[in-house]
């Protein structure tokens, strides 16, 4: 991704953070990035094309995460609960990731979208274009690349029992998403037994 449209992007999450999407302005963007308002344009074409790279980008960096955790050399139900643990984080962390995960869109932020057309030449912006995914369909997919991160090293042979498990982490890592845990509650140690609960362990 080009420099100027990664800065544009830290401009306009960054903005959002200060006020309601509505109230973020295109040129209060470009200046921030240091960069022209037609090169905001050309990047983006619209205000709601920022809004979807924006969104595109973020759901892109929570399963990239989800990634990472899945790669850590480590038993099966530590695994998941790393990806249960990052999803947590994730979701605190960044109002975008806890909307895309929940569905819960609240006024200050861009709506999503699915799937517009695109007439872009900028081929980030053409694959922004396509939209997020709804909550179920990114839950399907972190659940698709935790059991091919699992079967890929042969561990498990119960592929339903798997799947069960790789899916009940990321919901019971929502549950903490949407309600999150007091202060005496360990997340991790709640999602390790649900997951090898689910697993037949």
């Amino acid at each position: 991704m080009p420099a100027a449209r990664e800065s544009l992007l830290d401009a306009a999450y960054t903005a959002l953070a200060r006020r309601p999407w509505a109230g973020v302005r295109m040129t209060d963007v470009a200046s921030v990035a240091g960069v022209s308002r037609q090169t905001l344009y050309n990047e983006f074409g619209s205000k709601d094309g920022l809004a979807r790279a924006l969104l595109r980008r973020e759901t892109d960096t929570y399963l990239r995460g989800v990634e990472r955790a899945l790669a850590q050399a480590r038993d099966p139900v530590d695994r998941l609960a790393a990806v249960s643990a990052w999803t947590i984080g994730a979701a605190r962390d960044n109002v975008l990731v806890r909307a895309v995960l929940t569905g819960c869109w609240s006024e200050r932020l861009p709506a999503p979208s699915r799937a517009a057309v695109s007439s872009s030449p900028v081929p980030a912006q053409r694959r922004a274009d396509a939209g997020v995914p709804a909550p179920g369909e990114l839950l399907a997919q972190v659940r698709d690349r935790a059991m091919a991160a699992l079967t890929e090293r042969g561990r498990p042979s119960e592929t339903e029992n798997l799947a069960r498990a790789c899916e009940s982490a990321v919901r019971v890592a929502l549950s903490y998403v949407v309600a999150p845990a007091g202060r005496e509650e360990d997340p991790a140690r709640l999602v390790r037994r649900v997951i090898a609960g689910a697993a037949g362990r």
